[in-house]
């Protein structure tokens, strides 16, 4: 793809494309019914939403919220496709004030702070800069909050709250050349165009360090998978931080700072904090322990082709697939397990297309008999770190690291 429709997309940006909820405060979207809720199979509370098509550019979706849009992937997408389609990719805002219209010809980028040149970048000048592709997964910090036992505050996340998609823009890293950073500059913060409802409450506004944001990786992306982004995942442009927790994945980017001091804003001094203890877990009703601010994702893996509490015709062989992330590393090998954890065979791994990706693994689980079945699947990383069995727990639930069983019933 050498270059994107923009043209075309002048025209229907212009619109207020969620004036028929987000923008008028009174009718939100409340979710159109599509049919039976979904269960999520969540432990200690309410566990099944509305499945809703109502949201412009989205197909049919989990509905967590509707102001701020939170949209969840429901889990049979990621068994159809390695990509996650722009239509079912999940939504994650948070502050309800988000843009519903967007002019590209006055859209601008601003770039300043410790830096020799200050910036206001167009589109048009964007789109003409060099450019890079690579296939990362974007992965709320939150995604399967909804597990963690004891139940803890906010979004009540199944595992969807994540995708998979090749994103092409421009490496931050050019862009900080062109405006030249000063010496002394210590990280890069990148603020979006959502602002709060509440007066005085923080810009949502996150920072990398200095050397994260020019390593070349990092980009302002105007595509994914081939396509412009959807107005709810970021359009025009947002920020790729591949390998990273995607609070830090900016949407609607408006301004760009180069710091001389480490970031104090609310959204890095407070919020999205993670203890410091292995997995980031502690027990649960701890206090006062460390923290640090959340930031590479770890090892994870899902069974994609059966789901958790169906149940199914009985065969003695049982194809198993399934999608794996090795974090901000690649995925090294994925296992499977039918005997409780005692013993564990070699899935078989599809391609890597990039090791921030999801990664497709099939394995066939014998069956002796009919009845209940409980299979798990572990990855292990390129860095050699493993899926534990036991999940981790802490007062954000924050970074969900454990197996993840799925039990059927076979009839």
């Amino acid at each position: 793809m050498d270059r994107l429709d923009f043209d075309a997309a002048r025209a229907v940006t212009r619109r207020r494309l969620l004036a028929a909820g987000i923008a008028g405060g009174g009718a939100v979207l409340a979710g159109r019914a599509l049919g039976a809720d979904v269960d999520l199979r969540l432990p200690g509370g309410p566990s099944t939403r509305a499945m809703t098509s109502d949201f412009p550019q989205k197909g049919a979706m989990i509905l967590q919220r509707a102001r701020p849009a939170l949209l969840e992937t429901p889990m049979e997408v990621f068994q159809q496709s390695l990509y996650t389609p722009n239509d079912r990719f999940f939504v994650r805002w948070h502050w309800g004030d988000l843009p519903t219209s967007i002019d590209v010809e006055t859209y601008r980028i601003r770039v300043g702070g410790h830096v020799e040149r200050p910036l206001s970048i167009s589109l048009a000048q964007l789109l003409r800069m060099p450019r890079i592709e690579l296939a990362a997964v974007n992965q709320c910090s939150g995604n399967s909050r909804g597990l963690f036992e004891p139940r803890v505050p906010g979004a009540q996340w199944g595992h969807g709250a994540m995708g998979n998609a090749k994103w092409m823009g421009v490496p931050l890293r050019h862009v900080l050349d062109l405006a030249g950073v000063r010496g002394g500059a210590v990280a890069v913060r990148v603020g979006a165009m959502d602002k709060p409802l509440v007066a005085g409450a923080p810009d949502f506004e996150k920072s990398l360090a200095l050397d994260h944001a020019r390593d070349g990786e990092v980009m302002l992306a105007f595509a994914m998978n081939g396509e412009q982004l959807p107005l709810l995942n970021g359009f025009p442009v947002r920020l790729v931080v591949p390998g990273w927790f995607s609070t830090y994945w900016m949407k609607t980017v408006d301004a760009i700072e180069v710091l001389a001091s480490p970031d104090e804003n609310y959204w890095m001094a407070k919020a999205y904090k993670i203890p410091t203890a292995p997995r980031a877990s502690v027990v649960p009703g701890s206090k006062d322990f460390p923290t640090t601010p959340i930031n590479r994702m770890i090892p994870r893996s899902w069974i994609t082709s059966v789901a958790d509490g169906a149940t199914y015709g009985y065969d003695p062989v049982l194809p198993i697939e399934g999608i794996a992330m090795g974090g901000d590393v690649g995925v090294a090998r994925v296992e499977i397990s039918a005997t409780g954890g005692r013993t564990w065979e070699p899935a078989a791994l599809g391609r890597e297309d990039d090791r921030y990706g999801f990664r497709r693994f099939t394995a066939r689980v014998n069956v002796p008999r009919p009845g209940r079945v409980k299979v798990m699947a572990r990855c292990t990383n390129t860095r050699g770190e493993t899926q534990p069995m036991e999940a981790n727990w802490n007062p954000g639930g924050y970074m969900r690291n454990c197996v993840e069983p799925v039990i059927v019933r076979l009839t």
